[in-house]
């Protein structure tokens, strides 16, 4: 018997992805990726239960990758880092330290999967970064999102959760062959008609095999998936970082950024964009500083 909340593998896909089981009726089983952003459906005797060893195995791999990924984040944030200590320095006298504040961006980070959010929100609070966290399904992002912007005012916006594309229902052309990228698509067209500036709100919207052009061209700085590929769940958090840890300043390297991310160049792209971090002098103590351990 498959049971809602059953961690499964689908045997005609060689399981390759483990997923939680979301629900379950006489015919077909409703599943979500236990580590990458893809939904999917699938008849019973097509699954097979993941073994507690197995499971293990295979979180430590991710576990590895994720650690990779953080690695690379913090080698780029202290690029970052020092970067802003020379200018935020170039007035003072040689051999004096500068000390500054910093006024990092708001973000609203909504998420179709409840569980991912809260992995989300945990790694935002490790890289030292204030965001506001919702669980809201796919479908109803476009009519919610205005609302939450209006509450939260952010100036990055991530919308994500879970998508797939099913060569049944069409080409790869065709939006109606994707499971939620119509949604991510309308809910960035309705941000863009009251904020048509890129550098004044910063989107990144899609999730596994997301219909990257069409959410790009209603107004994305940054989605998923040109490849058509899986993304992981972390990705879009590394995605939010990078542009809230570049000064405003300075354009970001779309490489860059997808570089610190596990999904790569097959599975995120951007246009450019600029960063949203302000830094300001002088820094004083009863100032609050917003600086992080990283």
């Amino acid at each position: 018997m498959i049971v809602n909340g059953d961690l499964v593998t689908r045997k005609s896909y060689q399981h390759d992805i483990i997923f939680r089981v979301k629900s379950a009726d006489a015919s077909i089983v409703k599943l979500m990726g236990e580590h990458v952003r893809l939904e999917a459906d699938a008849p019973h005797d097509d699954l097979e239960k993941v073994t507690g060893s197995e499971y293990h195995r295979r979180k430590q791999q991710v576990d590895e990758q994720e650690a990779y990924s953080y690695r690379l984040f913090r080698q780029d944030y202290r690029l970052l880092k020092e970067k802003r200590d020379a200018s935020a320095g170039s007035g003072y006298q040689t051999g004096k330290e500068a000390k500054y504040f910093q006024i990092p961006p708001r973000i609203l980070h909504l998420d179709g999967d409840p569980l991912f959010l809260k992995k989300c929100i945990a790694l935002y609070e490790q890289l030292g970064l204030q965001v506001h966290g919702q669980y809201l399904h796919e479908k109803e992002m476009p009519d919610q999102i205005m609302g939450l912007i209006e509450k939260v005012h952010p100036e990055i916006v991530v919308l994500t959760g879970h998508d797939s594309y099913s060569k049944a229902k069409g080409t790869t052309r065709e939006l109606e062959a994707y499971r939620h990228s119509r949604y991510f698509v309308e809910a960035v067209r309705n941000i863009r008609r009251k904020y048509p500036n890129f550098d004044q709100l910063v989107i990144f919207a899609g999730a596994c095999q997301s219909h990257f052009e069409s959410i790009i061209k209603a107004g994305a700085n940054f989605a998923s998936s040109p490849a058509r590929v899986n993304i992981h769940a972390i990705d879009p958090v590394y995605v939010a970082a990078r542009v809230a840890y570049t000064s405003f300043m300075d354009h970001i390297n779309i490489w860059e950024v997808i570089r610190n991310t596990i999904s790569g160049e097959k599975g995120l792209g951007g246009v450019e964009t600029r960063g949203l971090l302000r830094i300001g002098i002088p820094y004083s103590e009863e100032a609050e500083d917003v600086e992080n351990d990283l």
